[in-house]
């Protein structure tokens, strides 16, 4: 099938033609003839599916067909997550419609100077793309009327409700006349989405694509274990410094892990830059500009760049941090293996966050397979029958029902104490940030067999006296006076230093 048979105007196939698209992927098919005919839609699709096009064309579509009338609002309306991908839906817009002479749009973002905004949307404008917040503080302070709209989008709408928009997105539907035609798209259409969908369509019609990492393109996927925080930060510039690299986007949990791996990176001496939230929109334009141009090999970014980014110089996605949903994994890798390109995804693991790299293999139907970097590997060997990719004979432990780590190789080798364990209770409880606490095994610690009571000096042990007795004297009977104001009613023995502790003042009245 060829874009010619859904039914698109003519205009349109034009401007597709110079994009050098000649064949519709598989939501486009299905997608754009019913959203042309009008009716509502529910899309589940995976990234690189080509959904922007997939709800962009057929608006587009219905806007030729009546031109609106003087000073009215716009007509269609694109709700998206993150300000990236809103600047990526109103690019597209541009695109499809540059034949379309009279057609004006604008990107509403945070983070953008708002009376530029203001001044975009004095003159009549056909399409709006906005973020949920910033299109709130538009409509509080009546700068745009939303009583014109005929088209309504929500893209990944999963993700704006995770980021908590939901009252936000119902304020704005409230503002829409109920006769619009309402296309959501989202990764998932259970759960709150689709309690979301029964409030706000009529009828709608359900498309689902199968979200399969395979159909957007060869992209290799690789798991590495590591140690702690400084062990993961030397995996990290060992793969940066590697052959066959050349862009790479590295993504991190916080905003504060992306700034510090960024200037980590930097001291190194990678051309590394960061990307999260708390920048301005004008900086983190600059900072995209950068990575198309080829001036920044290395971006350090949060999953608020996991969506909007789409550079072909990407050969590799490296998870420092894995993400808190599987969702976001998708998205993540999707950043690299663009337009034809074979990409590597690289996700960095402890044992304890074994449970949602189980998860993301279950979500993709695809294992990672370990691979490990000569000098750099982890001291303890991961569970179970996994084998990392080229490695040394005899790596990899035996199975075992622990949280990513081989219970019997705990103590076997040399440094295993100073790991990870399945527990969570050895060594240095993770590493991260946390100075180590030594390698013997839990039995040759003190303090820790069982046979013989912990020692707490003159104080005697619990097993052998009264609860009261037992806390060295706290017994209610000889712990002083109450003072009156003291908080929770806290009483001070006689022989506390005179102003070691002010009491506060009696409550008044």
């Amino acid at each position: 099938m060829t874009f010619n048979e859904l039914g698109l105007n003519e205009l349109l196939l034009k401007a597709i033609e110079t994009t050098g698209y000649t064949v519709p992927t598989e939501v486009q098919v299905k997608a754009i003839p019913a959203a042309i005919s009008g009716a509502d839609l529910m899309v589940s699709s995976h990234t690189g599916s080509g959904k922007t096009a997939a709800f962009t064309l057929p608006s587009l579509s219905r806007l030729v067909e009546r031109k609106p009338a003087p000073g009215a609002g716009p007509r269609v309306l694109v709700l998206t997550p993150t300000r990236e991908l809103a600047q990526q839906v109103e690019k597209a817009v541009k695109t499809y419609g540059r034949n379309l002479r009279w057609l004006n749009t604008a990107c509403l973002v945070g983070g953008a100077p708002f009376f530029a905004q203001v001044k975009q949307l004095s003159r009549p404008v056909d399409v709006v793309v906005a973020t949920p917040g910033r299109l709130i503080d538009h409509l509080t302070r009546r700068k745009i009327k939303l009583s014109d709209v005929e088209t309504l989008v929500l893209d990944e709408a999963d993700r704006m409700l995770d980021m908590g928009f939901v009252e936000d997105i119902e304020t704005i539907v409230a503002a829409t006349p109920a006769s619009r035609q309402t296309l959501l798209f989202s990764a998932t259409l259970d759960g709150v989405v689709g309690n979301l969908a029964s409030k706000l369509q009529r009828n709608p019609q359900r498309i689902e694509i199968a979200p399969t990492v395979e159909n957007r393109g060869n992209i290799e996927q690789r798991l590495m274990m590591a140690d702690n925080l400084v062990h993961k930060t030397r995996l990290l510039e060992s793969l940066l410094g590697g052959d066959g690299r050349q862009q790479a986007v590295v993504f991190t949990a916080t905003k504060r892990s992306a700034e510090e791996v960024s200037l980590t990176l930097q001291e190194k001496g990678f051309s590394a830059a960061a990307l999260h939230g708390d920048m301005h929109q004008t900086a983190r334009n600059r900072t995209l500009d950068k990575l198309r141009q080829g001036r920044i090999d290395v971006l350090v970014a949060t999953d608020v760049a996991a969506r909007g980014i789409d550079v072909a110089g990407i050969s590799h996605v490296i998870n420092f941090d894995p993400p808190r949903q599987v969702e976001d994994y998708v998205h993540r890798i999707g950043r690299t293996g663009r337009a034809g390109r074979d990409g590597i995804a690289i996700t960095m693991s402890g044992p304890r966050e074994m449970g949602i790299i189980r998860a993301i293999e279950r979500f993709t139907g695809k294992r990672m397979d370990v691979h490990v970097i000569e000098g750099l590997e982890p001291t303890q060997r991961p569970a179970g029958p996994r084998r990392p990719g080229g490695s040394k004979p005899g790596y990899g432990g035996r199975p075992s029902t622990g949280s990513g780590w081989s219970r019997d190789s705990r103590d076997s080798r040399p440094g295993a104490g100073k790991g990870w364990s399945s527990e969570g209770r050895d060594g240095n409880r993770g590493g991260y940030g946390r100075d180590e606490r030594g390698s013997a095994p839990r039995e040759e610690r003190p303090g820790f067999g069982r046979s013989e009571p912990r020692s707490f000096g003159d104080r005697a042990e619990r097993s052998t006296y009264p609860r009261d007795e037992q806390r060295g004297g706290w017994n209610r009977d000889d712990r002083g006076p109450r003072r009156e104001g003291s908080r929770d009613g806290a009483r001070f023995g006689s022989d506390r230093p005179e102003g070691a502790r002010r009491p506060r003042p009696a409550a008044r009245g």
